[in-house]
């Protein structure tokens, strides 16, 4: 997909999403004089006086109230409707199903009333519902044109990742550098990357080197050194040095194309969540058609006189109870609470559908970079060797780093700074690719800062401190070896340190019943590592940004309900393919726009605070439908006239109506009692 593919789906989103606003506002506007003009008693009328003394004007003005209410049913309405035929023809139902019922059957039995009174055997049965027929069609136009502006954002994550392409670079041909667009390289072009810049298609080093910062792709939190044979990828960024490469895939061969191929598959197949209100519509709606046919068949052939009228009065009755208004609340209600509380604690769900699967959840991949850990280098040991103080190692290890921009050394010097050791920079500086440093200090003294081979090459034995440094690596950590004057001084390490909270938030998930697996581009010692530290069994080690959504995958057909944590661009895929994803707010945008909820702190306690809270509201919303549904259901029979024979009781259109806005306020008023909810430690 191209960014001139998303162009048009933006402009085609946006111009559904003006239509249904227009919609919404005729709909809005013509229900305000529907609605005053419906209850004549607000102007100290009363309707059945006017009846009793033979005036028809109120007929007349309810007459002009049906000829204005018919566009709102043709065009503000017009998508209900639509969305019911093809339910039909599908032989399902939906909620457009259930809206088009509500607002035919509200608007037929009005118009009927007001071209026939004569016809109604009794002058309580005379009442008008274009009111109901207008509010409803204003209230769920403007619900579907909100949940359109929300869908847009869907593809933001594909925008987003797109624009993180270079937009030109520096080829090199014939012993020239000049400046071309990304789109004009070709494989086996030259390319030149100076600090600071984004390397422009993936690649292999011809000449120079230097530490590229792949966290974006890889999700490898430390910058990876460069040098020549080395690939490199588009879109990742150079940190210090200089270099050259030949590309080797470019367009939509690069890794970056290939991650925004696999966000816009996972979106597109991923199967729309049936709400609720659908699964209970599917048998309700159907059984409610037959009960009000049936009632007008039973009335038409055994009612009494006159028979067409009663039968008219029942079957209209019967549908307006069963009118899915508390229905249709019940699920949107809820959720509509639920998201707001979410809000109220750092957790923004997308959508209804996304607060609707976290609670089916019972398996969470949490990524390791950024998620469980910091995302960042920080200095972590210092160990001396004999004749050697920790402060001087620290000293002499920040002197060598002062002045390189290497994340490890940029540790070092401020973890240095942090424990109030200063140096000043080093006399001479060289890096040596692929071991570590070479420096002069001030006092001119000789330093080595790198790894084992680094100290070998100068003739510095290392046999001390080896089985510590093990241990150290064995941690996760790098360690790295400092000699000074040809002497072995010590050992600095530097990691990615665990999040304060991780640990804690992370019992919490298994105290939820819920299997929590580690999922990173890492090394498998790093890796199991962390794991340990923060108590996660299961761990996913090594594993390519391409095979990140496979993985998730593979935990789906286990038969797992899989969430998806994780906060950089890597992570894209796998959040969209998992049932739920959840970003990280400090991540990247990118990971947050292919998310279906972000919590906006860095903290895993947010997924904790996010699983409970999905709990609760659909809680709340199976009371609201096993409300709506019972309440309505036990209101049928009367509707349909059981209490008739016995006692004379039959319900008139007007108190069905009654019913069933007091059905739809209960619903309202049992969703708000959500907004008392408060997290709790799992």
């Amino acid at each position: 997909m191209t960014a001139m593919d998303l162009a048009g789906q933006d402009r085609d989103r946006a111009r559904e999403h003006r239509t249904l606003m227009r919609k919404f506002w005729f709909a809005a506007a013509v229900s305000v004089p529907v609605i005053a003009f419906s209850y004549p008693e607000l102007f100290g009328l009363d309707r059945w006086e006017a009846f009793r003394k033979g005036s028809d004007t109120l007929l007349w003005v309810w007459r002009a109230l049906g000829i204005l209410t018919i566009p709102v049913l043709a065009w503000s309405g017009s998508q209900f409707f639509t969305g019911a035929w093809q339910a039909v023809r599908q032989r399902s139902a939906n909620m457009h199903t259930l809206i088009a019922i509500g607002i035919s059957s509200a608007w037929l039995y009005s118009t009927v009333a007001v071209l026939f009174p004569g016809a109604f055997p009794e002058e309580r049965f005379t009442e008008v519902y274009y009111d109901v027929t207008a509010v409803v069609v204003a209230l769920v136009t403007l619900g579907l044109a909100l949940e359109v502006k929300a869908k847009g954002r869907s593809s933001e994550a594909i925008r987003k990742l797109i624009g993180l392409q270079a937009k030109s670079a520096r080829v090199v041909r014939d012993g020239v550098e000049f400046e071309v667009s990304v789109d004009d390289i070709v494989v086996g072009d030259v390319l030149a990357v100076r600090p600071g810049e984004k390397v422009p298609v993936d690649g292999t080093v011809e000449s120079g080197s230097s530490a590229v910062d792949e966290s974006m792709v890889t999700g490898e939190s430390l910058p990876v050194d460069k040098a020549p044979g080395d690939e490199v990828i588009g879109a990742t960024v150079n940190t210090t040095g200089a270099f050259t490469f030949r590309a080797t895939k470019v367009g939509r061969d690069t890794a970056l194309a290939s991650i925004v191929r696999m966000v816009q598959d996972a979106q597109a197949t991923r199967l729309p969540i049936q709400r609720v209100v659908d699964r209970v519509s599917g048998f309700f709606v159907p059984a409610v058609l037959l009960a009000a046919i049936g009632a007008f068949v039973i009335w038409f052939d055994l009612g009494p006189a006159p028979s067409l009228a009663y039968a008219v009065i029942v079957s209209v009755t019967v549908l307006i109870i069963a009118c899915p208004c508390a229905l249709g609340l019940a699920t949107p209600t809820s959720l509509t609470v639920g998201m707001g509380k979410g809000a109220e604690n750092g957790i923004l769900f997308r959508g209804g559908d996304a607060l609707q699967s976290l609670r089916r959840l019972d398996t969470i991949v949490l990524d390791k970079t950024g998620t469980i850990t910091w995302g960042r280098p920080a200095l972590t040991d210092v160990v001396p060797a004999a004749g050697f103080g920790v402060k001087e190692v620290l000293r002499v290890a920040a002197a060598v780093e002062r002045t390189s921009e290497h994340p490890l050394a940029q540790a070092i010097v401020a973890g240095a700074a942090g424990r109030g050791i200063t140096s000043a920079a080093p006399r001479a500086f060289a890096a040596v690719p692929g071991h570590g440093v070479e420096a002069t200090i001030d006092d001119g003294r000789t330093v080595l800062l790198g790894n084992d081979r680094l100290l070998a090459r100068a003739g510095v034995a290392t046999t001390t401190l080896a089985a510590r440094a093990g241990v150290l690596a064995g941690a996760g950590k790098t360690p790295m070896y400092l000699a000074v004057d040809g002497r072995l001084a010590g050992l600095v390490a530097v990691a990615d340190t665990v999040k304060p909270d991780s640990i804690e938030a992370i019992a919490a998930l298994r105290r939820l019943g819920l299997q929590v697996v580690m999922m990173t581009g890492d090394n498998r010692r790093t890796a199991e590592a962390i794991a340990h530290q923060v108590g996660v069994d299961r761990v996913l080690a090594e594993v390519l940004p391409e095979d990140k959504a496979h993985e998730v995958r593979k935990l789906q057909l286990e038969g797992r309900s899989v969430g998806m944590v994780g906060d950089g661009i890597n992570d894209a895929p796998a959040l969209t393919q998992a049932d739920v994803g959840l970003a990280i707010g400090t991540g990247t945008d990118v990971a947050i726009e292919a998310s279906d909820v972000t919590l906006v702190g860095g903290s895993l306690h947010g997924v904790v605070t996010a699983i409970a809270i999905s709990r609760a509201t659909m809680r709340n919303v199976k009371q609201n439908l096993f409300g709506a549904f019972v309440y309505n259901t036990a209101g049928l029979p009367v509707a349909i006239g059981v209490l008739y024979p016995l006692f004379g009781v039959l319900l008139s259109p007007l108190l069905a109506a009654a019913a069933m806005a007091f059905s739809s306020v209960t619903v309202v008023s049992n969703a708000n009692r959500l907004r008392r909810w408060a997290p709790k430690e799992a």
